[in-house]
C-alpha cells in the first residue's frame, strides 16, 4: 500500500491524537463512495447525515462574553504571583485544587468546577481590529472576503429554533453593546448579522409603533401599494428579491407584536436578581443573555470594554474584574437555575492577552502568544486547565498550544456542525467552515 495514497483529514488526525482508530465521519463517507454519490446533499440533509454519525445531547445556544481591548491573562485566569512576571499582582484560590485566579474574581473562583480555562490560546494577530476579527471568525482577515462569526455560522447551519412548535419571532443572533465589533454574517449574508442592542436598561428602540393601531394599518396599506407598484413590470428573475423584501417586513411586523420581546426587558425582574449581576451595563447584558437563551435565541454576545491596559495594568484589570466577576458568576448560576447550562456553551474571550513583562508605565502591551479563554456548559468537560504559559516570561510559545481556530472547531463539533464542510463564497471559492481541530480534552 502506498503510504501517500491517502492524506488524513483534520478529523482523522484529531482522532489519532486521542487514541481512536475507529472514527467514522461524514468526510470519510464522502471519500469512500465519491462526491457524486452524495451530490444531492442540501444544508438540511447535511445536518441529518452528520446527526447519523454523532450521538448525545447537543447544546442549543451559545453565549459569548467579549472582553474588548485584550484582557490580561496574568491578572485574571492565569496568574503567576511571586514570579518574575507577576509584579505586584496577587492570586486567590478557587474551588478546584491547583487552580488560581486573579484577585477580584472571587465569585467566579467558586464555580471553577463548572467550566475549563484554556491558558495557551495563540494567534498570529497583535492588532486590535485584526485580532478581534480573527478570534470572532476563526480566520485571519483576507482582502475581498468577510468571514462570518461563530454565531452567524450556527444560525446558518442549524435549523431555526422552535418555541412551543413555532418558529421564534425575535432575532436568533444578538449582540449587546458591541458597537463596531458586532458579530457579522460575512459572506453568508447580512441576514446573519447580529441584531444590535445597547444597555438592556433602556427599551429596544423602534419596535413599538408611534401611532395608534388604525393609523398603523393605514400606513401598512400604503406600503403594500408602494410594494406592488415597485414590483410591477420587473423581470421574473428579480421576483425573489421582491419576495425577500416583503418577507423582511413581515418578520419585522411579527417581532413588533411578539410577546417574546419581553425577553429583552429586565426592569421588571426582582431587584435581588438584577443586583446579583452588578449594577452595570455589562451585568444587565448578561442577565438579558440568560433570558434571551431561555426564549430560544441561538447566539448572544455581550461586550465589556476597557481592557486595553497599556498603562497602570494592575489597577485597570482590578476595576474590570469587579464588573466581570458578579456578572459571569450570576450568568452561570442563572443558566443552571433554569436547567439551561447543559444546553448552552459559554465562551469568555478576548482578542489577545498581555505581555509577561510590564512597560515603563506599569502597563502590559499586546501578547497573542499565550492568552486565556474560558469555556463551559453545553456538555463540555469542566474543572480543568488546558495549556501552560511560562512563569519566567522567557518562552514565547506556551505548552499545549491551542489555536484560535481550534476554539471554533470545538464549539461547532459540540453543536454537531461539520466544521470541515466547505461552503461556497460569493466569488465561487470553496471554504471550510473552520480551519481548526476540536480540543479533545473538552469533548
Amino acid at each position: 500500500m502506498n503510504p501517500f495514497s491517502h492524506i488524513p483529514t483534520k478529523r482523522e488526525l484529531a482522532a489519532e491524537a486521542c487514541g481512536s482508530n475507529d472514527h467514522f465521519s461524514r468526510r470519510t463517507l464522502l471519500q469512500g463512495i465519491g462526491l457524486a454519490g452524495l451530490s444531492w446533499l442540501t444544508p438540511l440533509s447535511r445536518q441529518l447525515t452528520l446527526a447519523a454519525e454523532t450521538t448525545g445531547k447537543r447544546p442549543k445556544s451559545v453565549i459569548v462574553l467579549w472582553m474588548r481591548g485584550g484582557a490580561s491573562q496574568l491578572e485574571t485566569f492565569d496568574p503567576h504571583p511571586g514570579s518574575p512576571i507577576g509584579y505586584d499582582s496577587t492570586a486567590i484560590a478557587t474551588a478546584t485544587k491547583g487552580i488560581q485566579f486573579g484577585k477580584g474574581l472571587e465569585q467566579t473562583a467558586e464555580l471553577t468546577n463548572d467550566f475549563s480555562i484554556i491558558r495557551s490560546v495563540t494567534s498570529k494577530e497583535g492588532d486590535h481590529e485584526r485580532a478581534t476579527y480573527n478570534v470572532k471568525t476563526g480566520y485571519r482577515p483576507f482582502p475581498g472576503l468577510v468571514h462570518p462569526s461563530i454565531g452567524s455560522v450556527l444560525c446558518h447551519e442549524l435549523p431555526a429554533p422552535l418555541i412551543d412548535g413555532s418558529t421564534i419571532e425575535i432575532p436568533t443572533h444578538i449582540s449587546i453593546m458591541a458597537g463596531r465589533d458586532s458579530a457579522r454574517g460575512g459572506y453568508l449574508g447580512a441576514q446573519y448579522d447580529a441584531f444590535q442592542i445597547g444597555d438592556p436598561k433602556s427599551p429596544i428602540p423602534d419596535v413599538r409603533s408611534r401611532v395608534d393601531e388604525t393609523r398603523t394599518a393605514k400606513r401598512m396599506d400604503s406600503l403594500n401599494i408602494l410594494e406592488n407598484s415597485f414590483s410591477a413590470g420587473r423581470l421574473a428573475s428579480l421576483e425573489k428579491e421582491r419576495t425577500l423584501h416583503q418577507s423582511s417586513i413581515e418578520r419585522a411586523r411579527h417581532m413588533m407584536s411578539s410577546d417574546q420581546l419581553s425577553a429583552f426587558e429586565i426592569a421588571d425582574l426582582p431587584k435581588a436578581e438584577r443586583e446579583a449581576y452588578g449594577d452595570t451595563p455589562f451585568g444587565r447584558g448578561c442577565l438579558a443573555a440568560v433570558r434571551l437563551v431561555e426564549a430560544g435565541v441561538r447566539c448572544v454576545e455581550v461586550t465589556l470594554g476597557g481592557w486595553d491596559t497599556h498603562a497602570n495594568n494592575l489597577e485597570g484589570v482590578l476595576k474590570q474584574n469587579a464588573i466581570l466577576d458578579p456578572a459571569l458568576a450570576s450568568l452561570i448560576k442563572g443558566l443552571k437555575a433554569r436547567d439551561l447550562y447543559d444546553e448552552t456553551i459559554i465562551v469568555v474571550g478576548t482578542e489577545f492577552g498581555r505581555t509577561p513583562k510590564q512597560n515603563v508605565t506599569e502597563g502590559r502591551d499586546h501578547w497573542p502568544h499565550g492568552f486565556s479563554i474560558l469555556m463551559g456548559g453545553g456538555g463540555l468537560k469542566n474543572g480543568q486547565v488546558i495549556g501552560e504559559t511560562d512563569p519566567t516570561g522567557e518562552k514565547e510559545e506556551p505548552a499545549g498550544k491551542v489555536r484560535v481556530e481550534d476554539i471554533h472547531a470545538t464549539v461547532l463539533e459540540k453543536f454537531g456542525v461539520d466544521y470541515e464542510y466547505e461552503l461556497t463564497t460569493p466569488i465561487g471559492r470553496p471554504l471550510a467552515i473552520s480551519d481548526g481541530i476540536p480540543i479533545r480534552a473538552l469533548l
